[in-house]
């Protein structure tokens, strides 16, 4: 089939998916995208058929029918029993000789770096920390939100900035101007009106998301509470990164600590110099840096790790994405 097909690389999130193939020599031969992957939802099956309609584009425009490889980048991996789940299922679909399948954040690390070394802090809809190092050794969270003991994401964000509001109009909590600015974002003119609306879903449920951007603009303003809000997700994000260089020992090496995710790339001024301050003084050493690569590059990367490519394939497939 000419060129060797060597890695299939995946990086499916809740919204979409990308998919690319490559040669050993980091050639990236097809790509193609699909819908959001979310196994919770729709069971493991349905999901992975819609992995599998974007998979067979790629592959009829690279002319291939199998890899020696899939890396797999998958949103709701989060335990490694769902890990071997998914790779039962994504290999019984044949795509390739061995399926490897990680949480989806470890592609946004590895996307980062250049080499298999380092820590990812991603902030999105919801919040995640991961960490590795060449050897093979990783440092990761359950990530399930509260009961896994997280705090923070979008969602996480919303909801503090409406039990700040609520409280603080109705007397429990101090003043806040995102009484004004909260219930303001849907035209209504009261967190009561808001609060109704939201229970009474007159404004559905996925668009409490579209209030994290108004609590970051209300801080940026200089509210005391929203900033104090934001102030605690500098924290959280430091919090879950030192704690995966101390895992990894690598607190005292320089090492890089990548940020992605919508909240982290969105260049808040006050969660950004909030997470430096704080990483200065309990991780001196580490080196903070927005993630702006497609994580499917993470993904492929992980796959030329896999089947042993040399650097230069590695910088070859880097440059097709940062192109």
């Amino acid at each position: 089939m000419g060129l060797t097909a060597s890695v299939l690389a995946i990086d499916a999130g809740n919204s979409k998916t990308d998919v690319a193939v490559l040669t050993r020599d980091g050639e990236v031969l097809a790509t193609a995208r699909g819908g959001g992957f979310r196994p919770p939802a729709v069971g493991v099956e349905t999901a992975v058929d819609e992995l599998a309609a974007a998979v067979a584009r790629a592959y009829a425009d690279a002319g291939i029918a199998s890899v020696s490889h899939v890396s797999a980048c998958l949103a709701n991996a989060d335990l490694p029993v769902e890990e071997e789940q998914l790779a039962t299922a994504l290999h019984a679909r044949g795509w390739g000789a061995s399926v490897e399948v990680r949480n989806d954040t470890f592609a946004i690390l590895r996307a980062g770096i250049s080499e298999p070394r380092g820590v990812a802090v991603v902030c999105g809809a919801g919040i995640n920390c991961v960490g590795m190092r060449p050897d093979g050794r990783t440092a990761r969270f359950p990530a399930l939100g509260r009961i896994s003991g997280d705090w923070g994401g979008g969602w996480g964000l919303a909801e503090e900035a409406l039990w700040h509001a609520a409280r603080a109009e109705d007397g429990r909590g101090g003043p806040t101007e995102l009484t004004r600015t909260l219930p303001a974002h849907f035209g209504l003119d009261s967190m009561y009106a808001l609060i109704e609306a939201l229970h009474l879903e007159h404004v559905a449920h996925a668009r409490r998301h579209e209030l994290t951007p108004v609590l970051f603009e209300t801080a940026a303003r200089g509210d005391a509470v929203a900033r104090s809000v934001v102030a605690r997700l500098a924290e959280e994000v430091v919090t879950m990164a030192t704690v995966a260089l101390t895992r990894l020992q690598l607190l005292d090496e320089e090492t890089p600590v990548l940020l992605g995710g919508g909240v982290l790339t969105a260049g808040h001024p006050q969660l950004d110099d909030g997470i430096r301050d704080l990483l200065s003084s309990r991780a001196p050493k580490a080196v903070a840096r927005v993630v702006t690569a497609s994580p499917v590059l993470g993904a492929a990367l992980l796959g030329l790790d896999r089947v042993g490519a040399d650097a230069e394939a590695q910088e070859r497939a880097r440059a097709h994405w940062e192109s």
